[in-house]
């Protein structure tokens, strides 16, 4: 059986206009404009272009064509420069400049997520970037991100900065599901719908959820979680946001549903949760928790569970190599997608989890590879939605910011830096069959 479609549209604040959010992307344009600055800019950044070992990327300027790389590689990208201005913000800003350059308009691409690729597969190319002249302006993002820590009133501003744009714009990319996550797909014949009913299915299996569980959720989404849980397995459950715009659209759905006596919705941070449940899922809500606070959300949800209770964990996760690093900077995604975001490696969550908690791992897989396709299938109704959200208020920026955002993490995914987790962790006294065959363990 399928869950109902989300179709509840609820009246869609105004949207606002999505502008860059700081000086530093004016400033490095302006490095760009003058012509002898923007010449030695420009031969800086070829000259770190020439470092590319993995791929090829073929960058055209009026005519003139750059080519890096390995001329018979899998992975081929090209880019076409429109304005001069870009290489003054790639030079200052390294990859958030490159970003905040494709959005306003000063180099486009016939296949964004090979460049991205192209990138993420020469890491040191990448780092070296991020190096020099761009290394003027890191006082400031950090300040900026800073700013963004996730403190009660943090994480508040923080959610609502993302989740609270508008449920009519989720609406245009999102399956019926309205899940915004990594679906998973069992056969080449999945759609995005099925892929993500998929996964909720193994969610479930893997809780080994009964209809006497009483299932805590923490990041309530759009609701389709708590409502599959509820309507397949006949469990009580409460799930949780801190996004109002989730929070009115889950509410809709219950009332419609008639669920309102088996499903209780709450406004409150994870941190304000009391009570003992017997099952405890999130699904890609450690994201917004950030470094610091990881040890306190894993006791916490420790803590709200029975001496049996189960928990099942879905993150986005980092490369371990990477993670140390990824502490200490802030990329693309933390600046104008996710304030406050941070991806946590499945080494640090492990560790935290047996220092600071009493659960125990039972099970591990990770499908990121899954997560590329989800964002591939979400980028294409993004782009046919163009016409509509336009209509809807949002403007060429942000179309163009989200859309370098979704080839971003789609990039990621494929060349592995970043992955997609699910972990089960048990209490010590949960009882739990070896899943060990059912899930290709």
């Amino acid at each position: 059986m399928r869950p109902p479609t989300a179709s509840t549209v609820l009246p869609p604040r105004k949207p606002r206009t999505h502008a860059m959010k700081s000086s530093s992307s004016s400033f490095s344009a302006n490095l760009g404009t003058n012509g002898l600055t923007a010449n030695i800019l420009r031969r800086g950044v070829l000259r770190q272009l020439a470092g590319l070992r993995n791929g090829q990327l073929v960058v055209i300027e009026r005519g003139e064509r750059h080519v890096f790389g390995k001329n018979n590689a899998l992975i081929q990208a090209e880019i076409h420069i429109l304005d001069s201005a870009a290489w003054g913000m790639v030079a200052s800003n390294g990859s958030i400049g490159a970003g905040e350059a494709f959005i306003h308009g000063y180099w486009t691409t016939p296949d964004l997520t090979a460049v991205v690729r192209v990138f993420v597969s020469n890491l040191d190319v990448l780092d070296a970037m991020e190096g020099g002249v761009a290394r003027l302006t890191r006082p400031f993002i950090h300040a900026l991100h800073w700013l963004n820590r996730n403190t009660r009133e943090g994480s508040q501003k923080n959610i609502a900065a993302h989740y609270d744009l508008g449920n009519t714009l989720f609406e245009q990319f999102l399956d019926p599901t309205m899940m915004y996550s990594a679906a998973q797909f069992l056969s080449e014949d999945d759609t995005l719908e099925q892929a993500q009913l998929n996964k909720l299915e193994r969610i479930c299996q893997k809780l080994a959820l009964k209809p006497e569980d009483h299932l805590l959720e923490i990041g309530t989404g759009w609701g389709s979680m708590a409502i599959y849980a509820a309507q397949h397995y006949g469990c009580r459950v409460t799930t949780t946001t801190l996004s109002r715009e989730q929070f009115a659209y889950t509410e809709q759905r219950l009332i419609e549903l008639g669920l309102q006596e088996r499903v209780t919705l709450l406004l409150t941070d994870y941190r304000d949760l009391t009570g003992e449940y017997d099952k405890l899922v999130s699904i890609e809500m450690i994201e917004a928790v950030g470094h610091r606070f990881l040890p306190t959300y894993f006791k916490q949800c420790a803590n709200l569970l029975k001496s049996n209770g189960m928990m099942l964990l879905q993150a986005i996760t980092i490369r371990e190599q990477r993670y140390a690093e990824a502490k200490r900077n802030v990329d693309f995604i933390q600046r104008y997608i996710f304030p406050g975001g941070a991806l946590p490696s499945v080494a640090k969550m492990l560790d935290i989890v047996g220092s600071d908690t009493d659960m125990n791992l039972l099970h591990m897989e990770d499908f990121g590879l899954h997560y590329a396709r989800t964002l591939r299938l979400w980028h294409d109704n993004f782009k046919h939605a163009h016409g509509k959200l336009a209509e809807l208020g949002y403007d060429e920026h942000f179309l163009r910011l989200w859309e370098f955002y979704l080839c971003y993490c789609e990039g990621g995914f494929l060349e592995r830096t970043i992955g997609t987790a699910q972990l089960l962790l048990a209490k010590p006294d949960a009882l739990r069959e070896p899943l060990l065959g059912r899930f290709n363990a």
